[in-house]
């Protein structure tokens, strides 16, 4: 939607009688303003009516390209081509479609094709062709500039604004805003009605985050034309973006972005494409409720449109944030059904795919599938986490531990990473603990990850006390109950170290856990040095008068010992 707004402006090339001219300049100016549906009904009159004009087919194959309809562009422009073979324009749509199916070997034929029929002094196919090198979602410049810059060398005395706007755009996707800047200013002075210039300097200042300045030259645009629809969507994406980049202003900037989204929606042509733009525009304003409303209207609009796979995923989303989790699982596992191009599955497909098998209890299926979404992007591991933690509290270890494991892996530096060590640690530990005490024979390998993940947080955060106590649990199940080499006595006295000497003001966080390192090491020194025994089992009962392993332990070195039986004589 984005790349639509700043490439494939159409010239205000005009040919044929006035009454032609007229109408196809008004076919262009829907065009710029964004109204494709009226635009396109015009231009299908012009076909009809004046069958062998070749740029009817061209600007009407331009719109569909523009909605996303390549097939049938390609369509139009080859009936283009038989109706008038001369014209360089049809061509050159052949060349973009080409470009869209990513064959760029065609395309350049197509293009070489269209000069070969164009006079030499013609600078509309260079121009032409120039922006159908950057108007697809991954920009040939190279291929590009020299068309665009024969263009502007045929263009004699500067007359045509589109070159230059050409020339911004060219730059304006290098990110070269000093050159952008300079082209959309030469374009507005040789035409100073046309307002698509200006909205691309709002535009840079958006990329650039200079939002207060591009709602400043936003705002010029519409004030000096109310009624000019892609300056709305603009604004609408700067609030949206100054929205996800500042979190406090998060609910007021969304909302001018809906606002604004809308008002682009009225002034374009209503039509189900700028309806489904707008749902997906809803969906990172988070604005869930109402997105749930305008998918359900267009899953009844046009059901057979391609597009409608999309109507559903967004259904699944929407369904998803509003807690309708049956319904979302529904639409979900629609959308997967009916979606035979696997190309067109994102990430965010599997994300709540998963989620939502999750919520409806499919634990053993809503695993794999998140982890198809981080695989997608890694930006989806927080979502994991989630499912993850849900695991967790399910009591469900070794799901629980898979998950952690691929999260860590996936985002080993990530801002949860410690955390997700953390529960990666205790779940495996748990686990192995659980399968233990049921007679299971668990593999040592869990204990010996669950030591790994601890040892790790106390590399990275040498205080992190419950650390030191689980690696204290770990070795203990990994020492010979029945000839303990206690095994769980340095990391018991680190955490006697850590929570009494280094950061005592950790200890009453931490008094449960100092009890048991008490105890156990107590229990360890009562082999060979009673006094120093003693000294740890009286310190765990100060904290716990009640711990009977203490009380215990201290009775038996403290009684006598018994009596060896007297001889009889």
């Amino acid at each position: 939607m984005t790349k639509k707004a700043i490439t494939l402006s159409l010239g205000l090339v005009v040919m044929g009688s006035a009454s032609f001219a007229q109408s196809l300049s008004d076919a262009k100016k829907a065009i710029d303003a964004e109204q494709y549906q009226k635009a396109a009904s015009m231009l299908k009159t012009l076909v009809k009516n004046q069958a062998s004009k070749g740029e009817n087919y061209y600007t009407l194959g331009e719109v569909y390209l523009l909605m996303e309809y390549p097939d049938s562009a390609r369509a139009v422009f080859t009936q283009g081509v038989a109706a008038d073979a001369k014209n360089s324009l049809n061509y050159i749509g052949l060349g973009e479609a080409d470009l869209a199916s990513n064959n760029p070997t065609s395309a350049k034929t197509n293009f070489a094709k269209a000069v070969e029929v164009s006079s030499k002094k013609d600078y509309i196919p260079q121009l032409y062709i120039g922006k159908a090198y950057i108007s697809g979602a991954k920009p040939d410049f190279e291929a590009a500039l020299p068309y665009l810059q024969k263009a502007e060398e045929l263009d004699v005395n500067d007359k045509d604004a589109e070159t230059f706007l050409a020339l911004g755009d060219y730059y304006a996707l290098q990110k070269k805003n000093s050159e952008a800047l300079q082209n959309y200013m030469r374009a507005g002075n040789i035409n100073e009605a046309l307002l698509r210039g200006k909205v691309q300097i709002g535009r840079m200042y958006k990329e650039s985050r200079a939002f207060a300045e591009s709602e400043e030259a936003l705002k010029e645009v519409i004030a000096k034309d109310p009624n000019y629809g892609p300056a709305y969507r603009e604004i609408a994406e700067l609030y949206m973006q100054w929205a996800l980049q500042l979190a406090n202003e998060f609910p007021a900037r969304s909302a001018q972005a809906v606002e604004n989204y809308k008002k682009y929606i009225d002034l374009t042509d209503n039509s189900f494409e700028s309806k489904l733009r707008y749902a997906q525009f809803l969906f990172y304003a988070k604005d869930f409720k109402t997105l749930e409303e305008v998918t359900s209207a267009l899953a009844t609009t046009n059901p057979n449109d391609p597009k409608a796979l999309v109507v559903l995923r967004l259904r699944g989303y929407s369904a998803f944030e509003n807690k309708n989790y049956p319904k979302s699982l529904e639409y979900m596992n629609d959308f997967f059904a009916k979606n035979k191009d696997t190309s067109r599955i994102v990430a965010g497909d599997y994300l709540y795919l998963g989620k939502a098998l999750l919520q409806n209890g499919n634990d053993s299926l809503a695993l794999p599938t998140i982890l198809k979404a981080v695989a997608k992007d890694s930006t989806t591991t927080e979502a994991l986490d989630e499912v993850a933690l849900a695991l967790f509290k399910g009591k469900k270890y070794s799901q629980a531990g898979d998950a952690y494991a691929a999260s860590v892996k996936a985002n080993p530096e990530g801002k949860n990473a410690l955390t997700n060590y953390y529960y990666l640690g205790t779940a495996r530990y748990y686990d192995y603990a659980i399968k233990d005490r049921d007679g299971k024979h668990p593999d040592k390998k869990i204990m010996v990850e669950a030591d790994s993940a601890f040892a790790h947080i106390i590399k990275v955060k040498n205080d992190f006390a419950l650390a030191y106590t689980f690696r204290a649990r770990v070795a203990k199940y990994s020492d010979d109950p029945n000839n303990p080499k206690w095994l769980a006595v340095p990391y018991y006295e680190q955490l006697i170290q850590l929570v009494t000497v280094t950061k005592p003001e950790l200890a009453t966080a931490s008094a449960k856990d100092l009890v048991e390192a008490y105890v156990y090491v107590g229990s360890f020194y009562a082999q060979t040095d009673k006094e120093k025994a003693k000294e740890y089992l009286n310190k765990a009962l100060a904290i716990d008068p009640a711990n009977v392993g203490a009380q215990n332990r201290l009775k038996d070195l403290t009684s006598p010992a018994p009596k060896a039986p007297m001889k009889k004589k």
